[in-house]
C-alpha cells in the first residue's frame, strides 16, 4: 500500500516495504516481470491542519514530505520502480478519479443526500470524527461540536454489497486473504436475516398523524408477545412529522443529537400509541392487545433495518436498560425459558437484571397457544400468521453496510466536478474540461480564517452552467481520500495515460494485483472501498475481463497484513506518565531505573508513538547499522502477521552473521575467485560434501516455500544462518562443491540483503566483476542431481534384537533391482565386516550357521536367525 507523505518513515513504514521488497526481488530472480512501483496518498486533513498551524500552503509541505521520504526509501534500498511514481494530489492523477466519480454519476452510483455530521459552530466547518474530543468538543476552536444534517455525496456502495459478500468465499480460498479480514468485513457487511412486522398505529387525541403504521426490523419474531413498546430513531420519519407541531420534541430531538449512541434517555410521544401485530390473531394472550407507547430514543440508529425497534426488556439487555429508565414500575414479560433448566442466564450480576433471558429456548405459558413450542418452530408460526393477515409480516435481509459518504468541507481534496445550476440543477463537469483544479490558496489564509477555503474563492466558485451558459456555482466538496486510494493501484499499470485512467488492455494484461502488502487497520474501509471500485469499473468495461470469469474483478489476488511495529515503553509507577528517553538511566540494562527517583519503572510494549517517547527513527538505525542489517533484522524477529517488539540491541547479532559470512568469502581459494569450477558427477561426491550438498538443497526448498507460499520471512532469515554455519563448520576439499554452496547461500540472502549480496557476489567473482546478482536465478532443488546419501545406517540385529548399527554404503541399484536377495546378502554382510564392530562380532560368531538372514530395505536392517 502506497504511503501518506507524513514527512518522515517510520518503522512501520520500513517493516511493510521491506517485506514487499523481498518478495519483488525473489520473483524478480525466478524470472517473473515484476511491477514494484511506488506512489504517495498525498491529499488528506494532515497537510491542511499543517496549512492551519504553520501558515504554509498544503501543497508545499506536501512536496517537500514527499521528497524528504523518497529519500529515506531510497536509503532502505528498497527496489521500487520510481519510473511510475505519481502523488494524487496532482491534477494528472486527479483528473480521474473526477472521471471514475462522473462514470458513478452517470450510472446512478453518485448521489447527494442529507446526512448528519460533526460541525465547529465557530469555524463553520465539518469535522472529521477524530477531530472532536471524548466530551464532544472541537479540536481546532474548542467549541461544543454539533451534529447537524448537511446535503452530502455518497457512492451507492450498497448496490454490490450481494457481491462484496459473496466474493468472499474467493478470496478465502488457499488462505490467499487472512481470515481475521474476511471476517472483519463479513461483520461491517453484516448481513442479516430475519423479518419486517407492521405495527399499526391510531390516536388517543385529537391530534391526527398521517402515519399508520411503523415497520420494524427483528431476527426475533418469536418475542413478539414480549414486546412492551416501540422505539423510533431521532430521524425516523412520525418523529420527524411530529416534530413540526410538538417543540417539546423537537427541542429533545436537537438534544438527542449530542447523547451518545448508548444513551437510555427517551421521549415519549403523546397522543399516539401501536398495536402488536399479534393482536390481529385469534387465540393470543390478552396482553398482546394492550396498546404499546412509543418513544424517541437516540439508541435506536436510523440507518439499521426500519430505523424503529420493538422494545423486549424481558429478553434484551438495551431495552431492559431503557425501560428500568422509563417504566421501572411496570413490570417485565419474560415470554422465553431456557431449553435447560440448567442453562444459565444472561451473565449479569445486576439483581434487577439476573433472570434476563436473551437466547432462543421454549416459550413460556404467557406466549398462549405459542407455550411449548422452540423459539424457531414460534418464529415460522408468528410470520406464518402474520403474513396471512394483510402481510404484517414479511422476511427480509438487513445489511449493516452503508452508501459511502465521500463529501468532505476541506479544501485539501480531489474537488468534486458537480455544478450547481438553479435552472438545471446538478451538471457534471464535461469530460474535456477535466480536471477542475483547486484554486491556489496561500498558507497565510488557513491562518486568518475559518470554515472550507473553497467556497470563499468567489473566482473559482462562480462559473456557468454546462447546459444553459447561465451563472452557476462550483461544488465546493472535496472526496474522501479513500476515493483516491480505492483506485490508485490500478493507475501504476499506466501511469502517464493523458486520455483515460488507464489502457483497459493494460490492465486486462496486468491485474489483479498478485501480492498486496499492508497494516490490518485498512482491512475494512480502504479494502472494501478497492474491491467496490474495482467490481464498478469492471461493469464499466474499463477491466474488460475483470481478471477473468474465476476472479470476479477482484483487485487483489493476495493479501499480507503485517502487523505493529511496538517500542520499549518506560513508565512511572506512581503517576503512570510515559518517560522521556532521558528519563531513564540505562546504564545497567538489565536493570533501569527512574533517574530521579531510583525507581523501577513500568515497562512494557506499545505502539510507537511521540506521546509514549518509544519511537525509533529508522534512518538513524540504517546509518548506524546498514539499511540490510536492519531490513534483516526487522524479517527476523517475529512473524510478518505479528506485532513486532523492537529491541534495538538484539541487531548485534544480524551483524555477526554478515561478518561471517564475509569471512567465508575471504577464506575462499584464489582459484574459485578466479574461476567458478562446474560442480562435479553427484557420484565422486564424498560423504562430507554429500552432507554439504543436501543442506543447500533442504535451504533452498524451504526458503523458496516461506518466499513464495507461507511468506515465514522470519524462518529465512533462521535458515540461511543454519546453513552458513553448516558451511563455516564442514571441511571440503572440492572448490566446485564450496562454489556451489556459497553462491546458493548468497543468492537466497540477496533479496533481504542487495547491497550487502552485491558486494559479496563482486568479491565471489572478483575476475568477472560486473554482473549483478539480481542478474542470476534464484536457487532451485534442481541445480544438481538430486540428493542421494552415499551412506546409510545398517542395524544389526541377532534374533530381532539390536545387537549394533555401523554405516555402510548405499547398495548398488543392480542389486536393489535384483529379485534373488542372495547377490544383495552377501554385499551387506561384506561391508559390515569391512567395520571394526562388523569384523569383531562376525568373527565371535565364526562357525556358528544361521538358518536364515534376512536384508531390509535395502540394507537398513540386517537380521541374522539362528
Amino acid at each position: 500500500m502506497f504511503p501518506y507523505p507524513s514527512g518522515n518513515l517510520h518503522m512501520g513504514h520500513l517493516r511493510v516495504y521491506t517485506i514487499a521488497d523481498v518478495i519483488a526481488r525473489f520473483k524478480r530472480m525466478q524470472g517473473y516481470d515484476v511491477l514494484f512501483p511506488m506512489g504517495w496518498d498525498a491529499f488528506g486533513l494532515p497537510a491542511e491542519n499543517a496549512a492551519i498551524e504553520r501558515g504554509v500552503s498544503p501543497a508545499d509541505w506536501t512536496r517537500q514530505n514527499v521528497g524528504r521520504m523518497k529519500d529515506q526509501l531510497i536509503g532502505m534500498n528498497a527496489g521500487f520502480d520510481w519510473s511510475r511514481e505519481f502523488m494524487t494530489c496532482d491534477p494528472d492523477f486527479y483528473k480521474h478519479t473526477q472521471r471514475i466519480f462522473l462514470l458513478l454519476y452517470e450510472q446512478g452510483l453518485a448521489y447527494q443526500a442529507n446526512s448528519l455530521v460533526n460541525y465547529d459552530p465557530i469555524d463553520k466547518t465539518v469535522l472529521a470524527n477524530e477531530q472532536v474530543d471524548s466530551n464532544g468538543f472541537s479540536w481546532r476552536s474548542g467549541a461544543k461540536a454539533e451534529k447537524v444534517m448537511l446535503k452530502q455525496w455518497f457512492l451507492r456502495v450498497t448496490e454490490y454489497k450481494e457481491a462484496l459478500l459473496a466474493d468472499l468465499d474467493h478470496l478465502s480460498r488457499d488462505d490467499c486473504w487472512p481470515d481475521r479480514v474476511l471476517a472483519m468485513q463479513r461483520n461491517w457487511l453484516g448481513c442479516s436475516e430475519g423479518v419486517v412486522l407492521t405495527f399499526s398505529l391510531s390516536s388517543t387525541s385529537s391530534s391526527q398523524s398521517t402515519h399508520t403504521s411503523v415497520k420494524v426490523f427483528t431476527t426475533r419474531p418469536d418475542t413478539l408477545v414480549g414486546v412492551q413498546y416501540i422505539a423510533l430513531s431521532a430521524f425516523h420519519p412520525l418523529a420527524v412529522t411530529l416534530a413540526d407541531k410538538d417543540p417539546y420534541l423537537k427541542e429533545f430531538i436537537d438534544q438527542a443529537l449530542r447523547h451518545p449512541e448508548d444513551s437510555k434517555v427517551g421521549y415519549l410521544l403523546p397522543g399516539i400509541v401501536a398495536h402488536n401485530p399479534l393482536s390481529s390473531i385469534t387465540d393470543m394472550p390478552d396482553c398482546v392487545s394492550a396498546p404499546l407507547p412509543i418513544y424517541v430514543a437516540p439508541y435506536v440508529l436510523q440507518d439499521y433495518g426500519e430505523g424503529a425497534v420493538m422494545g423486549v426488556p424481558g429478553h434484551d439487555t438495551r431495552d431492559h436498560e431503557f425501560w428500568k429508565l422509563q417504566k421501572n414500575a411496570t413490570p417485565i414479560r419474560k415470554v422465553i425459558k431456557p431449553v435447560h433448566k440448567t442453562e444459565s442466564l444472561l451473565a449479569n450480576h445486576d439483581s434487577d437484571r439476573h433472570e434476563l433471558y436473551s437466547k432462543p429456548g421454549i416459550l413460556t405459558s404467557m406466549c398462549g397457544r405459542l407455550a411449548g413450542m422452540t423459539s424457531s418452530e414460534a418464529s415460522d408460526c408468528i410470520v406464518q400468521a402474520l403474513s396471512a393477515s394483510d402481510n404484517l409480516a414479511q422476511y427480509a435481509e438487513n445489511w449493516r453496510i452503508r452508501d459511502w459518504l465521500i463529501s468532505r468541507q476541506r479544501y485539501w481534496g480531489t474537488p468534486i466536478p458537480i455544478i450547481h445550476c438553479d435552472r438545471c440543477g446538478a451538471v457534471p463537469v464535461p469530460l474535456e474540461e477535466l480536471p477542475v483544479e483547486l484554486p491556489k490558496i496561500e498558507g497565510e489564509w488557513f491562518r486568518r480564517k475559518g470554515g472550507n477555503p473553497l467556497e470563499s474563492a468567489e473566482g473559482w466558485v462562480k462559473t456557468k452552467c454546462p447546459k444553459c451558459k447561465c451563472p452557476a456555482r462550483r461544488d465546493t466538496d472535496t472526496m474522501d481520500t479513500f476515493v483516491d486510494s480505492s483506485w490508485y493501484f490500478i493507475r501504476f499499470v499506466d501511469p502517464h495515460n493523458a486520455v483515460e485512467p488507464f489502457s483497459p488492455d493494460k490492465a486486462d494484461a496486468m491485474l489483479p494485483v498478485d501480492l498486496y502488502v499492508g497494516g490490518i487497520e485498512h482491512a475494512i474501509l480502504h479494502l472494501l472501498y478497492a474491491r467496490f471500485v474495482s467490481k464498478f469499473l469492471a461493469s464499466a468495461q474499463l477491466w474488460p475481463s475483470g481478471g477473468g470469469k474465476d476472479n470476479k474483478a477482484e483487485p487483489f489476488q493476495r493479501l499480507i497484513t503485517q502487523g505493529m511495529v511496538h517500542g520499549k515503553t518506560y513508565s512511572d509507577r506512581q503517576t503512570g506518565r510515559f518517560l522521556r528517553p532521558e528519563e531513564v538511566d540505562l546504564s545497567i540494562a538489565s536493570r533501569p531505573k527512574i533517574a530521579a527517583t531510583g525507581e523501577t519503572p513500568i515497562i512494557s510494549w506499545e505502539k510507537m508513538s511521540k506521546s509514549k517517547h518509544n519511537g525509533v527513527d529508522p534512518s538513524k538505525c540504517m546509518n548506524t547499522y546498514g539499511a540490510d542489517v536492519t531490513r534483516a533484522h526487522i524479517l527476523f524477529q517475529a512473524p510478518v502477521s505479528q506485532v513486532l517488539e523492537w529491541e534495538e540491541e538484539r541487531i548485534v547479532g544480524i551483524q555477526r552473521w554478515f561478518g561471517r559470512i564475509w569471512r567465508i568469502l575471504d577464506s575462499l581459494p584464489m582459484q574459485i575467485l578466479d574461476h567458478q569450477p562446474p560442480i562435479p558427477p553427484i557420484e565422486k561426491f564424498t560423504e562430507i560434501e554429500m552432507q554439504l550438498y543436501n543442506a543447500v538443497q533442504h535451504t533452498v526448498v524451504s526458503v523458496t516455500t516461506s518466499l513464495s507460499t507461507t511468506f515465514a520471512l522470519n524462518t529465512v532469515i533462521s535458515d540461511l544462518i543454519k546453513l552458513t554455519n553448516i558451511i563455516t563448520s564442514t571441511p571440503i576439499t572440492k572448490n566446485a562443491i564450496l562454489y556451489y554452496a556459497t553462491s546458493s547461500l548468497l543468492r537466497m540472502l540477496a533479496p533481504i540483503a542487495p547491497a550487502f549480496c552485491e558486494e559479496c557476489w563482486e568479491r565471489l567473482h572478483s575476475a568477472t566483476a560486473g554482473d549483478s546478482i539480481f542478474t542470476q536465478p534464484f536457487p532451485t532443488s534442481n541445480d544438481a542431481p538430486p540428493p542421494k546419501k552415499l551412506s546409510q545406517q545398517c542395524a544389526v540385529q541377532e534374533n530381532g534384537k539390536l545387537r549394533f548399527a555401523v554405516a555402510i554404503p548405499t547398495a548398488p541399484e543392480d542389486l536393489l533391482d535384483n529379485k534373488d536377495q542372495s547377490s544383495l546378502t552377501a554385499w551387506v554382510i561384506t561391508e559390515i565386516k569391512k567395520t571394526p564392530e562388523g569384523s569383531k562380532w562376525l568373527e565371535s560368531r565364526k562357525g556358528r550357521e544361521w538358518k536364515r538372514i534376512v536384508v531390509v530395505k535395502g540394507g537398513k536392517t540386517v537380521n541374522f536367525v539362528g
